[in-house]
């Protein structure tokens, strides 16, 4: 059942999952600026964007689409890796762009888990809305995870790799929004995606044994 169905079916459901989704986007970029914080870039810190406050972080844009569609984005937390001490500058790279992807996993584990937990009614709308929940989850994070610059996968890369790579990642960086775009069109991205969701899944299941 997607978003539209629910709303149709359940406004009070259609309510708290949108309220779900709008932090699920929420999370994942409040996860990025408290970790950068952790490493000692206090840019969002600074910029109050360290709170649960959602004014602070929706996307006009962004949200609209998520209410729609159900995959959507929030403002993007300003982050320094310069204030990051050097030597544990490509520690912080890594930590910082998988801070967001860890959140949405979370968020499916946690879905997943009060499924498993109060067994709802068969198709029942509790089920329905932890089900959409985790499942919308799982496909931010997974693709986040694509290494195409400006996602997060591209700044883990960056960690991992040397420096010629990340000349390149540089950059296609302006371009990169396009390319997903382009790519995400013509379906070229959909094995990449439905293969880290899988491996999400396989995760979340170890943890739900």
């Amino acid at each position: 059942m997607g978003l539209i169905q629910i709303l149709i079916k359940d406004p009070l459901a259609f309510v708290i999952l949108s309220v779900l989704l709008l932090y699920s986007v929420i999370f994942h970029e409040l996860a990025h600026g408290w970790v950068a914080y952790k490493m000692g870039d206090p840019t969002a810190k600074l910029l109050g964007r360290l709170t649960l406050n959602p004014v602070k972080h929706l996307d006009p844009i962004g949200t609209l689409m998520l209410l729609i569609i159900g995959f959507g984005w929030a403002k993007p937390v300003p982050v320094n890796l310069e204030n990051i001490p050097s030597n544990k500058r490509r520690k912080g790279i890594i930590l910082v762009s998988a801070a967001g992807i860890t959140a949405n996993i979370i968020f499916a584990f946690v879905a997943l888990l009060l499924l498993r937990l109060i067994s709802p009614e068969p198709s029942g709308m509790v089920q329905q809305v932890l089900l959409l929940l985790a499942h919308i989850n799982i496909i931010l994070a997974a693709f986040n995870l694509i290494p195409i610059p400006p996602l997060d996968g591209s700044k883990i890369l960056m960690g991992f790799a040397p420096e010629s790579v990340n000349r390149v990642l540089i950059q296609i960086e302006p371009f990169g929004f396009f390319i997903v775009i382009g790519l995400l069109y013509s379906g070229v991205l959909n094995p990449v995606i439905n293969f880290f969701q899988y491996i999400i899944l396989r995760v979340i299941s170890v943890f739900l044994l």
